[in-house]
C-alpha cells in the first residue's frame, strides 16, 4: 500500500501532530492519514488517562455493576461476571466481534480511523491505560496498516467489526489461536500476518485489561474517517467544479447578469453569494461573456450559484460534524471521576446523516456538470462551436471528437444518483432487540466516498471539454480572450493534457485531470494568479 504524494510548498501539511482529545483538526487528520505525519500523545492527556485507568481499576473490584467490565455485552448486559474475569471479557469481545467482510479499506481510511480512535481515548473518559493509545500511535508512526474489511458495520455501537479487526493486530491473547488469514497488516508494502508485521516494525503486542476491548471497539471511527476524508476532498473538488462551471460559462458565451451581486443579496444564502462572487472574479475581463444578444442562459449555467451554493452550505455542516466527531469520546460506558455512566456516544447517527446529506448534495453537482458537458458537445446548444468539439469541422463524422466523454459523465452521474439514496433511514435491530435502532453510518460514508470519486471524474471531464471549447472559441473569434481566471485555469489544464486535434483514447486524459483536482494544483494555480479564495490548504 502506498501513500499519496507529499504536499508541495504551496500545500503545506503538519509534519507532526500531538493529540489530547480536543484539538485534532482535519488538516492534522489528512497529514497523518495521507502524508505519514508523526503523532504523539500530549502529556496533559497522559495524566488524565492514567487517572481514569486507576479509577476504573478500583471500581472494577467493587460490587457496583459496570457494563462490559463485570457484566456481559449487548443482550448480556444484565449478566453479572466476576471482576477477576475483566481482562478475559476484553479479549473475548475482540475475538468474537471481528466479523468484517469484503474488500479492505484503503490505507488512508485505516490510518485516519486509528488516529480518531486514539484521540477519542485521549479524553481520559474510557478507563484505558496509556499503553493502549501508545500502541495505536506506534501503528501510525512505524507504518503498520491493519487489513480491515470494509463491510459488516451498522455504525452502532460504532464500527464494531472493523475496530475489533484492528485490535486483533496488536493484542496478545491466550484465549484463542487464530490463523494467519484472520489478522493481517501491511508493513513496508508487504501484506503479512498481523503479529509478524508488528514484530518486524518493533512493536510489542499488548494484553488487554478491563474494559479495554470495549473502549477499542466502541465508536464510529471508520465511518468518521470516511466522512472526514470526504469533507477534505469535497472542498477541493467543489472549488474545481466551480472553476469548470466558469470555464464552461465563458466558452458558451454566457450572460453575466445571473451573477450580479444584487441578485444574490436578495436571497442571501452564504454559499450562493460566495459562489457568485468567485465566478464573477474568474470570468472578469472576458471578451466572450455577454457577446451575444441572449437575455439569459439555461439553468445549468444561470443557476450555478443557486445549485452549487447549497452544496457548499451542506459541506459546511458535514465539516462541523467531522470536527466534533474526531474530538469526541465515543465509547460506553464513560468514566467521570468515580461516576461510570452508560450512554450512547458510540451511535453513528450524526455521521450517517451528514454523509447522506453530503451524498445528495455532491450528486447534484455531478448532475448539473453533466448537463453543462452535454451543452458543450451539442452543436445546437454550444453557440456555434463544432459538434462534439471536433477540432477540424471537415472531419466531423470521420472523427467522433469528445462524444464518448459525455457517455462516461452520464454513467457516473447516474451511478451517483443511485448512491445518493439515504442509508441512514435504513435500520435493523440487533443483539436480540437490545440494540434496536442502528445508524447504518458506515454504508452511508462508504457510498459518499464513491460519490466523491465519481464527481471528481465528472468534473475532470467538464474541465477537458471546457478547455477544448475555449481553445476552439479563441481560434474562431479572432483572438477574443476569456476571463483572466478562466485563462489561468485553461493554461494549467494544458500542462497535463494537450489540445485534442484527433480522436484518441480519453481515459488517460480523465485520470490526469482527476489528479489535478485531487492534488489541489488547479487551486494553487488560481491562488498564485491572485484569486485568493482558491487554496488547496485546509
Amino acid at each position: 500500500m502506498t501513500m499519496r504524494t507529499a504536499p508541495s510548498k504551496d500545500n503545506p501539511s503538519p509534519s507532526s501532530v500531538s493529540i489530547d482529545g480536543n484539538h485534532l483538526t482535519l488538516a492534522h487528520l489528512e497529514s497523518v492519514a495521507r502524508f505519514n505525519a508523526r503523532v504523539d500523545l500530549d502529556k496533559s492527556a497522559r495524566d488524565r488517562i492514567d487517572q481514569s485507568a486507576e479509577n476504573l481499576k478500583r471500581l472494577a473490584s467493587s460490587k457496583t455493576p459496570i457494563y462490559g467490565v463485570n457484566t456481559g455485552y449487548g443482550i448480556f448486559a444484565n449478566r453479572r461476571l466476576d471482576s477477576s474475569q475483566a481482562s478475559k471479557i476484553s479479549a473475548n469481545l475482540v475475538l468474537s466481534h471481528a466479523v468484517a467482510v469484503g474488500d479492505p479499506f484503503p490505507e488512508e481510511v485505516v490510518r485516519a480511523a486509528i488516529l480518531i480512535r486514539a484521540n477519542s481515548l485521549a479524553h481520559g473518559y474510557s478507563g484505558v491505560r496509556t499503553e493502549i493509545i501508545d500502541v495505536l500511535l506506534s501503528l501510525l508512526n512505524k507504518g503498520v496498516t491493519p487489513y480491515i474489511p470494509s463491510q459488516g458495520s451498522l455504525g452502532s455501537s460504532g464500527d464494531l467489526a472493523q475496530l475489533a479487526q484492528l485490535a486483533l493486530v496488536f493484542t496478545n491473547s491466550d484465549s484463542h489461536v487464530f490463523g494467519d488469514a484472520e489478522v493481517q497488516a501491511w508493513f513496508e508494502d508487504c501484506l503479512l500476518p498481523g503479529h509478524e508485521a508488528m514484530s518486524k516494525a518493533g512493536i510489542e503486542l499488548i494484553a488487554l485489561g478491563p474494559k479495554e476491548g470495549l473502549a477499542l471497539t466502541n465508536g464510529a471511527s471508520f465511518s468518521t474517517a470516511l466522512l472526514a476524508l470526504a469533507v477534505i476532498d469535497s472542498r477541493r473538488l467543489l472549488f474545481s467544479n466551480e472553476i469548470a462551471s466558469s470555464m464552461t460559462l465563458d466558452a458558451l458565451l454566457g450572460v453575466s447578469a445571473a451573477l450580479d451581486e444584487r441578485i444574490h443579496a436578495a436571497r442571501p444564502y452564504p454559499g450562493q453569494q460566495a459562489v457568485a462572487q468567485r465566478m464573477r472574479n474568474i470570468i472578469s475581463g472576458s471578451q466572450l461573456i455577454d457577446s451575444t444578444t441572449r437575455v439569459q442562459d439555461a439553468y445549468s449555467l444561470r443557476c450555478c450559484p443557486q445549485i452549487l451554493g447549497p452544496i457548499w452550505d451542506t459541506l459546511a455542516y458535514a465539516d462541523t460534524v467531522s470536527n466534533i466527531e474526531i474530538n469526541s469520546a465515543t465509547d460506553n460506558p464513560l468514566l467521570f471521576g468515580d461516576d461510570v455512566l452508560s450512554g450512547g456516544n458510540f451511535h453513528g447517527e450524526p455521521v450517517g446523516l451528514a454523509a447522506d446529506y453530503l451524498k445528495i448534495a455532491l450528486s447534484e453537482a455531478g448532475s448539473i456538470s453533466e448537463r453543462r458537458i452535454f451543452r458543450l458537445l451539442s452543436a445546437d446548444m454550444n453557440a456555434n462551436l463544432p459538434a462534439m468539439l471536433i477540432a477540424d469541422r471537415d472531419k466531423i463524422g470521420l472523427y467522433s471528437g469528445l462524444m464518448m466523454l459525455h457517455y462516461t459523465a452520464g454513467s457516473l452521474a447516474l451511478e451517483n444518483q443511485a448512491l445518493a439514496n439515504p442509508n441512514s433511514t435504513s435500520s435493523v435491530p440487533t443483539s436480540a432487540g437490545q440494540e434496536d435502532h442502528n445508524a447504518n453510518s458506515t454504508t452511508a460514508a462508504r457510498n459518499l466516498r464513491r460519490i466523491v470519486e465519481n464527481l471528481t471524474r465528472i468534473t475532470a471531464i467538464e474541465l477537458i471539454c471546457a478547455s477544448q471549447a475555449l481553445d476552439l472559441r479563441m481560434k474562431e473569434t479572432a483572438g477574443k480572450s476569456p476571463g483572466t481566471g478562466t485563462l489561468t485555469a485553461l493554461k494549467h489544464i494544458r500542462k497535463s493534457i494537450s489540445f485534442i486535434e484527433h480522436d484518441r483514447p480519453y481515459s488517460a486524459d480523465i485520470n490526469l485531470v482527476s489528479e489535478v483536482i485531487r492534488s489541489g494544483s488547479l487551486l494553487t494555480a488560481l491562488h498564485n494568479a491572485g484569486f485568493d479564495d482558491y487554496s488547496p490548504v485546509l
